[in-house]
């Protein structure tokens, strides 16, 4: 402890470059204002260990209007403080975020646990040796774990992913007369393959023995072991569907991805963009993949993003606006799993909660900063590259609906939930949302 103490009081003799400057120890000023430091980030790890050991705050203390706005009002405080670089009074905003948040309160006191994290993990650096326990990644396995009940506890992916495959399947339905019964589904982000088991099964309710339909997919990924695992899988389901010929190719991602060429001229192509876009650090790289996709002259385009606005503004707007998404998300989870389950517990921690600390940490600049935009400058985007949304059919949002219906009877509170499906943009787009926040849109596109 004492060598890291050390180590902290020497962090605040660094410069504005970065580089070191030599000090005198025995300058009172200097060490006055290293022992103040190593006083606040002391006091900050301690009530942060408490937060952590102890049982759920007494509700009366945080249930009521006024323990929430408490906790609102030291979140956007302590953000505030940080966006104009007042270290003390930030430093002091969570300390006391610390006393009253919980991992395992209500909804409010949970997300606001996984933000003061980063707010802390933002004011400590990664110069600090106490940052890597605070953003410390969960494990692959514990990633995957968390992901696979997230996406069978909630509506959220399943909206996203049965939305996509209903779009596919009625443009693959439209050109069955030139298309050979031939679907290219080329996937930018195929993230487990989750999303095609259900595709998979659809088409195979279309095909005969006699008349088979041919199902191929292009999956790009960054990670040679997932494409692996995603082809398992995949291939594995596929064997019990004998009227569907299926393939699967899995490519590995740098930037932008380069598709591969047709296999059939005249085969159905769909090209999908579920949760993809978002992970791009500049509009070009956006752009250029824009204009890839649009050289395919794919029969549909799929994008799938979440519906907020996080690209390259102030700190303290960012902040805010995902502050205002999670706390939706962690109110969702009400609907789906009582406070006490560990699996919520692992789907805030090792799903929802990494990506909050990553949304605080990261800066514009750094490799892991995602934009997230709201339909209407998605829209705007696609539209200046040559791409035109149409209607979704009623059977998507009849579908879409009786997710929701279906998913109510899996909550432990039974009924319909704070869940809703909102058609926009004069029925190009639909939205998923918790009470009246949109949480994710699906959209369509044509290439003019």
């Amino acid at each position: 402890m004492d060598e890291e103490l050390l180590n902290l009081g020497l962090a605040v003799a660094n410069d504005s470059s970065g580089k070191s400057k030599r000090k005198r120890w025995d300058d009172s000023s200097s060490l006055q204002l290293c022992q103040d430091y190593e006083g606040k980030v002391i006091r900050l790890l301690h009530m942060r260990e408490q937060m952590l050991r102890t049982e759920p705050k007494k509700e009366e203390s945080v249930e009521d209007d006024k323990g929430l706005h408490l906790i609102h009002l030291l979140l956007i405080s302590a953000a505030t403080e940080v966006d104009k670089n007042k270290f003390d009074s930030a430093m002091e905003d969570v300390i006391e975020l610390y006393r009253i948040v919980s991992l395992t309160g209500n909804s409010v006191q949970r997300v606001a646990a996984y933000f003061a994290d980063g707010l802390a993990a933002k004011l400590l650096t990664r110069k600090s040796p106490f940052f890597n326990m605070i953003m410390k990644e969960p494990t692959t396995e514990e990633q995957f774990l968390a992901f696979t009940e997230f996406y069978r506890i909630s509506p959220y992916y399943q909206f996203a992913h049965f939305t996509a495959n209903q779009a596919i399947i009625e443009a693959f339905e439209e050109e069955e007369e030139q298309n050979n019964r031939s679907l290219h589904v080329i996937d930018f982000n195929i993230s487990n393959g989750f999303q095609w088991p259900s595709l998979i099964q659809s088409l195979s309710e279309k095909a005969t023995s006699d008349n088979q339909i041919s199902l191929h997919i292009t999956g790009y990924s960054t990670s040679l072991e997932e494409l692996i695992q995603t082809e398992t899988r995949l291939v594995n389901f596929a064997k019990g569907f004998h009227n569907l010929i299926f393939e699967f190719q899995g490519l590995l991602r740098d930037s932008i991805p380069i598709c591969s060429p047709r296999k059939d001229e005249n085969e159905t192509v769909a090209v999908n963009m579920v949760f993809y876009l978002h992970t791009f650090t500049t509009s070009l790289q956006i752009s250029d993949t824009l204009k890839s996709v649009y050289s395919l002259n794919p029969s549909i385009v799929i994008l799938v993003e979440q519906e907020s606005s996080q690209s390259p503004r102030s700190f303290l707007s960012r902040f805010i606006d995902s502050l205002n998404y999670f706390a939706a998300m962690f109110d969702s989870l009400d609907d789906c799993l009582p406070r006490e389950s560990s699996m919520r517990l692992s789907i805030e921690k090792n799903h929802l909660g990494k990506e909050i600390k990553k949304m605080i940490y990261c800066e514009k600049d750094d490799e892991n900063y995602q934009r997230h935009e709201r339909l209407e400058t998605w829209k705007g985007r696609m539209e200046s590259h040559g791409f035109k949304g149409f209607n979704l059919s009623s059977k998507s949002l009849i579908q879409a609906k009786l997710l929701l219906k279906i998913r109510s009877h899996c909550s432990h509170l039974g009924g319909g939930g704070g869940f809703r499906v909102f058609e926009r943009d004069e029925g190009k787009a639909l939205s998923l949302g918790w009470q009246d926040r949109y949480l994710i849109t699906a959209s369509a596109w044509h290439c003019l």
